[in-house]
């Protein structure tokens, strides 16, 4: 597999034409920008509430193995400033492994966003062949929303699942990232946040999907020693 296709899902051109495409990135792009003119106009300190970094996350959880992934530089350059790590898990060696990346920008004051990976990152050869938001249920009751992506490069498939995750608030749309992002930054003086992503290689989808949702449910309760509420 291309070592690139871990970091980038396909770019929004490479996406089946479909009625609202270009309003939907019209859209995106004005809270992007509106969201950077507010924030900057509002300079000033934010407040860091004290987590671990990312980079301490465990290489064991549960019963899922880890390695550390090392990030290369162009993808660094892409991403932009903040605190980026990803650890490659697997609990069986009948099975694909699966890759947890977690980005957190400490402020987005100054110019360093969360931007959904559908419209910012390349693509590298995949296409997507199916786009769904699901409820996943969060450990200790309750549920969350995030994105499901199915991409396909020949033969191989890809599942994806990814959100953006910002003072104890999980969320799937982007649209509704940078609205809370901005009513924080007004209520609490924060305007730090993350995305979360998880991929696995599709042998069968049923259970593609099984062992992405249970690392979902296995790593979840952790986050918030990384990503505070």
């Amino acid at each position: 597999m291309d070592v690139r296709r871990k970091w980038a899902l396909p770019a929004a051109k490479d996406m089946k034409p479909q009625t609202g495409t270009w309003l939907r990135l019209l859209i995106v792009a004005g809270l992007i920008i509106g969201t950077g003119l507010f924030l900057r106009s509002r300079a000033q300190a934010d407040i860091l509430p004290p987590r671990d970094p990312l980079s301490s996350f465990p290489l064991n959880i549960g019963n899922w193995q880890g390695a550390e992934v090392t990030i290369p530089q162009w993808a660094l350059d892409v991403l932009g400033g903040g605190e980026f790590a990803e650890r490659r898990f697997s609990r069986s060696s009948q099975e694909p492994s699966v890759d947890l990346f977690m980005a957190y920008f400490p402020s987005q004051r100054m110019g360093s966003t969360m931007h959904s990976p559908q419209n910012c990152l390349p693509g590298s050869g995949w296409t997507p062949v199916n786009f769904s938001r699901v409820d996943l249920a969060r450990p200790g009751g309750g549920s969350i929303r995030v994105n499901r992506y199915v991409l396909a490069r020949g033969m191989d498939r890809l599942l994806v699942y990814y959100w953006f995750q910002e003072h104890g608030r999980v969320v799937a749309s982007e649209y509704w990232s940078k609205f809370y992002l901005v009513a924080d930054a007004i209520r609490l003086n924060r305007s730090d946040g993350a995305l979360v992503r998880i991929t696995t290689g599709i042998d069968d989808p049923v259970r593609a999907d099984r062992r992405a949702v249970e690392f979902v449910e296995t790593v979840l309760p952790s986050l918030d020693r990384y990503i505070p509420r």
